[in-house]
């Protein structure tokens, strides 16, 4: 019997690594074809969980966002999850100037969610978490500990890493430019409609 895999995307830990490498190429990433990437062989993917927050502002970058998800919609049997973003107001200590900052909500809680439900309703023999936030560290342990004959590898992204996802983990791998680069979506992506989604020049 061919091993059941679901992966799990943490859309920001991913987007920060590939930001820090400066891998704008990789933005316009087919999130299937990374996944598959990832599996060994008599594995089979049976779903891709993708997990992120609509950008509000500045305009140009929530344009981008938009025309990727609206690319990524467009792939079978993948999903996407939304958190959203709260506002803080952030006062400078030396000249108490005040400015707003925004922050990403709901991402880890809504991959454990997920995860966990999946784990119980027996839809994956493995599943792959792509992140390293130490906060998925809970789940991760629970799903290894409830159900020991399931797997939980972690997938860290470009310059990312956490010991203690390492420790509760089944295992651990490294998403390297290799996988990447065999990775990317078609340019243009067309939708059912016939409009082609154009990548943007910023991620060439």
């Amino acid at each position: 019997m061919p091993d059941r895999v679901i992966v799990y995307i943490d859309g920001f830990n991913l987007y920060y690594g590939l930001r820090e490498k400066r891998w704008k190429w990789a933005y316009w990433l087919d999130l299937k074809k990374l996944a598959g990437a990832l599996l060994k062989k008599r594995q089979t993917l049976v779903h891709t969980h993708y997990f992120t927050a609509v950008l509000k502002s500045p305009d140009d970058k929530r344009r981008r966002q938009a025309t990727y998800l609206d690319a990524l919609a467009t792939l079978k049997d993948v999903s996407i999850h939304y958190g959203h973003y709260l506002a803080d107001t952030i006062t400078c200590r030396n000249c108490d100037h005040h400015y707003v900052t925004h922050h990403e909500k709901m991402t880890d809680v809504n991959i454990a969610v997920q995860l966990m439900t999946d784990a119980f309703q027996d839809r994956f023999d493995s599943a792959i978490v792509v992140s390293a936030d130490s906060d998925l560290v809970s789940p991760v342990r629970a799903v290894c500990a409830l159900f020991p004959a399931k797997r939980v590898v972690v997938a860290f992204p470009p310059e990312r890493a956490s010991s203690e996802l390492k420790k509760q983990a089944s295992g651990y791998v490294n998403i390297g430019r290799a996988a990447l680069v065999k990775s990317l979506l078609p340019d243009p992506v067309v939708k059912a409609n016939g409009h082609p989604l154009k990548r943007p020049a910023e991620w060439r």
